[in-house]
């Protein structure tokens, strides 16, 4: 027996309603369950019941064995003094409060049925899935419930984002110019070197991103010397001594240190996706706008975005993919689906914890943008359409995500809308 199907169970009313009684034969009338608490404190606020007739609003906490009570130390703990009904699916043990006034406990499994338990099994046979709990029953939720849901994970994603983008504007001082350098560079690295640019862009101090604003080959320069990529001494070639040239004496000029740089990889990489094209490229970002942070949090629309973005890496790398090696002409243009990626991960989550910061409410233009932009294509995805549950945007595969990782991975159907709705059939 697991809390979660308690909690379910109470908060539903998934019981027989008629003739309950506490252990000790006191006749419950219940009236209303409460507000079901997910932090710390009792599991349920404000339920109201009549116990031998009497009124009674307070508290109520739930348990498999009335023993937890005393292994999870609520005897120490003043919330709990006004816990007015012990929930429990066996009673082991009388539970006091602290005035020495016995807590009236309700006995679940006398009044659970066994269709429920049944069917709360099967969601979590293993036996029985290939992916996730409810495949075989997810097809038929109703769909209007499904897109509320969907949207409720959505932002639910966007506030775990909004957690990380909080602890880097607490390190910044509430920079939010920098808090976006440091997103921006970490997720041109994508997965692969995520973790390099993100070293490079907590090593260099914003403010020398401001001096060299405007100078496309300084900032290619600082990104490529503080990344390790202009330490090579088999390359011949007059761009890379430039560059060289240039970060020997910016580092000077700066105080740069990148001994503890992380060099990125090209390892496993398309030629698109080269640290040395990605570096260009956002080196040429901010040479050619100004003011980037504001333009991006006042964008309403996935298409001034896109403006904003429409950049190439410099000359040099339309006939190159790596320093000295010539390779067939091509612009190396940031494109939709790349962008797309930035939109998702970087700029929609700066918008959403810019507005909450500043008290207002950007939801229904971020739902515009994501909505107007494909969904992500990768295997959790790709499952789900298998089971039924298509995403139509990038808004529906961002929930999915959610979902999956949240809810699927970790067993939490009893806190998923779609596992709540297969049980109350």
């Amino acid at each position: 027996m697991r809390e979660d199907l308690l909690h379910f169970i109470w908060k539903y009313k998934k019981l027989a309603l008629t003739d309950l009684a506490t252990t000790k034969g006191e006749a419950i009338l219940l009236i209303e369950t409460g507000t079901h608490n997910h932090l710390a404190g009792p599991d349920f606020f404000n339920a109201r019941m009549k116990i031998n007739g009497q009124l009674w609003a307070g508290n109520v906490e739930v348990h498999c064995k009335s023993s937890d009570w005393y292994a999870h130390m609520h005897q120490n703990d003043t919330n709990y003094d006004s816990v007015v009904l012990h929930v429990v699916w066996s009673d082991d043990l009388s539970v006091f409060r602290n005035d020495g006034s016995e807590i009236p406990t309700l006995e679940l499994k006398k009044y659970i049925s066994k269709e429920l338990l049944k069917a709360y099994q099967n969601l979590f046979d293993k036996k029985q899935k290939t992916f996730i709990n409810c495949e075989k029953h997810i097809n038929q939720i109703d769909l209007f419930l499904i897109q509320n849901w969907l949207d409720r994970l959505y932002f639910e994603r966007l506030e775990d984002k909004a957690q990380h983008i909080t602890v880097l504007l607490q390190k910044s001082k509430n920079n939010w110019e920098r808090v976006m350098f440091q997103l921006l560079l970490k997720n041109f690295g994508l997965n692969i070197n995520g973790a390099s640019f993100e070293n490079l862009a907590n090593t260099i101090d914003f403010s020398i991103i401001r001096k060299l604003q405007g100078e496309a080959s300084k900032l290619e320069s600082l990104f490529f010397g503080m990344s390790i990529l202009l330490e090579n001494d088999t390359v011949y070639d007059t761009y890379f001594f430039e560059l060289k040239s240039e970060f020997k004496y910016l580092k000077a000029k700066f105080g740069l240190d990148n001994s503890n740089a992380l060099k990125p990889d090209f390892f496993k990489l398309r030629p698109a996706n080269f640290p040395t094209i990605r570096l260009s490229q956002l080196a040429n970002l901010y040479a050619q706008q100004q003011h980037l942070f504001d333009k991006l949090i006042n964008a309403s629309s996935i298409e001034e975005i896109y403006s904003l973005f429409d950049v190439k890496a410099s000359d040099y790398w339309d006939s190159h993919f790596t320093f000295g090696k010539s390779s067939k002409i091509s612009s190396k243009k940031l494109t939709k689906s790349f962008i797309d990626l930035l939109v998702i991960n970087t700029i929609l989550p700066l918008k959403f914890c810019y507005a909450k910061y500043s008290g207002l409410d950007v939801n229904e233009r971020i739902l515009t943008i994501m909505t107007s932009i494909n969904a992500e294509k990768n295997t959790i995805t790709s499952n789900f359409k298998k089971h039924g549950l298509v995403a139509k945007n990038s808004k529906d595969s961002q929930a999915i995500l959610q979902l999956y990782k949240k809810y699927c991975t970790k067993n939490k159907c009893l806190s998923c809308a779609i596992g709540c709705s297969l049980l109350k059939k």
